[in-house]
């Protein structure tokens, strides 16, 4: 079952909400008896990946049950993407070190089965009462989300869990059924503007040359090295032809200049299965202001979207600093178990 972006969290009677857990969305079907089944949002094994989790799971869940949750892995300054990215690696020897110093979790949300019962037909506030009820004395590396049918408990899940990279929050009606691969939840995700240096593009593929494809955008740090933060495509296609001209003048072959001594755009990994990745140098002259959800690390977690270009606005002044540090939330409020 999916969620559809919703610009606030919804009014009204008859919600459930939950934090937005980032992480890799899973389902675990377990017998009771032999190694859970985990699969992925797009139907792949995921255990091969994650071989603490069917060892822990195993031993950790009580009974036959059908689970869908996420996959977390819980860093010293909350939730690790990057880690759990780290994991889809084709060496069993890498995955296993992994394993042993950064364990994932399991973070339960919603029950499709338990035990001989089908669930997917039995309204939301059902399967979850079934799942709290499920989740019992269960021991880590199972969890189970937080929820809350209060509105502005929601709305200061939603401010102040973003620091730990919880990124929103979501809303289920407590009547709604279980529907795969429909968006019938609601997710209330984080949306901020920032003033970037755009410091190179990439071309359109196929139509180099005539059309640009993505703005290469970056920002100044506190020693003032210049550093690749991501990237920005929301332009239709006549934009990107007249970018091709508006780009001209800034042009430079000059490695002195742009991305550099800092944080570069990425190279061809096992991530990009082989794609050109090259990219055109710019004087790091424009400023631009986008719209992203939040800035991971060093770096905006998803592609962010132009808004306008700022002539008013000095490279030199587009920094970090100009983020507001979040609040981190205590996760161990979740993670308390371990």
């Amino acid at each position: 079952m999916l969620a559809k972006l919703t610009p606030e969290i919804p009014t009204g009677d008859g919600w459930l909400f939950e934090p937005k857990w980032d992480g890799f969305r899973c389902i675990v079907f377990f017998d009771g008896a032999g190694p859970p089944y985990l699969q992925s949002r797009d139907l792949k094994p995921l255990a091969r990946y994650f071989p603490e989790l069917v060892e822990g799971l195993a031993a950790a869940l009580p009974g036959p049950a059908v689970l869908d949750g996420e996959v977390v892995i819980m860093g010293p300054g909350g939730l690790d993407f990057e880690a759990l990215q780290m994991r889809i690696h084709p060496a069993e020897s890498r995955v296993r070190m992994l394993a042993r110093e950064t364990p994932a979790s399991f973070v339960a949300f919603d029950m499709l089965r338990a035990g001989p019962d089908d669930l997917q037909k039995a309204p939301f506030g059902e399967r979850r009462s079934r799942l709290e009820r499920y989740f019992q004395g269960v021991r880590p590396p199972a969890y189970l989300t937080p929820a809350t049918s209060d509105r502005e408990v929601a709305l200061d899940w939603f401010e102040r869990f973003e620091g730990a990279g919880l990124d929103g929050v979501i809303a289920k009606k407590l009547a709604d059924t279980y529907q795969p691969g429909k968006r019938v939840m609601a997710k209330i995700k984080h949306l901020r503007t920032a003033d970037c240096v755009v410091g190179g593009f990439r071309w359109n593929r196929g139509e180099e040359g005539k059309s640009v494809g993505s703005l290469l955008l970056g920002l100044y740090g506190d020693d003032d090295v210049f550093h690749h933060v991501g990237h920005t495509s929301s332009f239709s296609a006549g934009e990107k032809r007249d970018l091709v001209a508006f780009l001209a003048p800034y042009q430079s072959e000059d490695e002195d200049q742009s991305f550099g001594q800092g944080r570069t755009p990425g190279a061809p990994s096992r991530w990009t299965g082989g794609k050109d990745l090259s990219w055109v140098r710019l004087r790091p002259e424009l400023v631009c202001e986008v719209a992203f959800d939040y800035l991971q690390g060093n770096r905006f977690r998803h592609a962010a979207t132009f808004k306008r270009w700022r002539t008013d606005k000095s490279p030199q002044d587009c920094r970090f600093d100009q983020f507001e540090a979040a609040v981190p939330y205590e996760l161990q409020r979740v993670f308390e178990a371990d």
